[in-house]
């Protein structure tokens, strides 16, 4: 198959172009930066949605399926008004441009793969999170709900539209994890506020996977959680990472501590949470390879890990079900 990415250069989207190369699939990456780092053996292409017809948009002619991972990173500044705008726009903008070539398009793709985040539902306490629940009324949420209601405007008899809302993934190379790391390493780690928030979390090698699952699973349309089938709390998190790395976890971050170094950012990532479930993947048959916390930090901290992505999870034998 032929499978364009836009944001195949970063932490997700670099080793997700490196699966499906290593699965025979043509990928072509696009880019807004000419010397982007792509993964080996792919085609990079600039990404120049200034441009009315841009170049760009004839690689979505003829391409079976497109994955749209572009958007600002959330955590990586405090939220001003300006970032919170560049961190909906780059999302908004950049989906609207790929559902616009899809629908220019004569050979459309049959799948369109667009993320998400489980911060669509907003704060939900210990409330079990399916793909069924409603959205949530604070800034992530908005983000989420229209950026999912733009990718929907590709959906058509002829394209697919699977929406992912990825929960915290986990992996030492990237990613919120490593962030993580220092405090508990020099013995200070512990809770954030309360630690009775949720973190639904999944090990990046299942991401991967799941998107793979829903590229071959033509069952799988609308909105899908990719999360781990046990989230925990915080103070589970917390208490898991001090085991494995050996280190002590009994020292709490505040939440007045987090809120004045973080601001608003602190109660949308750190906070408050989503217990959320991957339901619609277990209704379909995908098989986690790390399906509890324990297990998934003990393997990216050992070499016992499979690199990212190396396989598709095979399905379980089970009667399909509608969603």
């Amino acid at each position: 198959m032929k499978i364009v990415i836009a944001g195949g250069t970063g932490f997700l989207g670099l080793p997700l172009t490196a699966s499906l190369l290593a699965a025979s699939h043509r990928v072509v990456v696009l880019t807004r930066h000419e010397q982007a780092r792509v993964a080996p053996g792919a085609k990079a292409v600039v990404w120049d949605q200034a441009k009315a017809r841009p170049a760009w948009s004839k690689e979505i002619d003829g391409a079976d399926v497109v994955i749209n991972l572009a958007g600002e990173p959330i955590g990586d500044h405090r939220w001003s008004a300006a970032q919170k705008q560049r961190i909906e726009d780059s999302r908004i903008n950049a989906t609207r441009h790929l559902v616009a070539a899809i629908a220019d398009a004569k050979q459309p793709p049959a799948l369109l793969v667009s993320g998400s985040a489980v911060g669509f539902y907003g704060p939900c306490g210990d409330e079990f999170v399916t793909e069924e629940t409603g959205a949530g009324n604070d800034f992530l949420a908005g983000v989420c709900r229209r950026w999912e209601a733009q990718a929907v405007e590709a959906s058509s008899p002829r394209t697919r539209v699977v929406c992912v809302r990825t929960g915290l993934v986990l992996d030492t190379e990237g990613g919120a994890l490593p962030r993580m790391l220092p405090p508990f390493r020099l013995g200070f780690g512990g809770r954030a506020g309360t630690g009775r928030q949720y973190w639904p979390w999944i090990h990046r090698t299942d991401w991967i996977n799941l998107i793979r699952f829903a590229i071959e699973t033509p069952e799988v349309a609308g909105p899908m959680n990719a999360t781990a089938p046990e989230p925990v709390t915080n103070q589970v998190f917390a208490r898991e990472l001090g085991k494995v790395l050996g280190r002590p976890s009994f020292v709490p971050a505040s939440r007045l501590a987090l809120r004045l170094v973080l601001g608003e950012m602190a109660d949308a990532l750190l906070l408050s949470g989503q217990r959320a479930v991957p339901a619609k993947a277990d209704r379909f048959g995908y098989q986690f390879t790390y399906e509890k916390l324990p297990q998934a930090l003990a393997a990216l901290f050992s070499k016992a890990a499979p690199p990212a992505g190396s396989a598709p999870a095979q399905p379980k034998a089970a009667e399909p079900k509608k969603v």
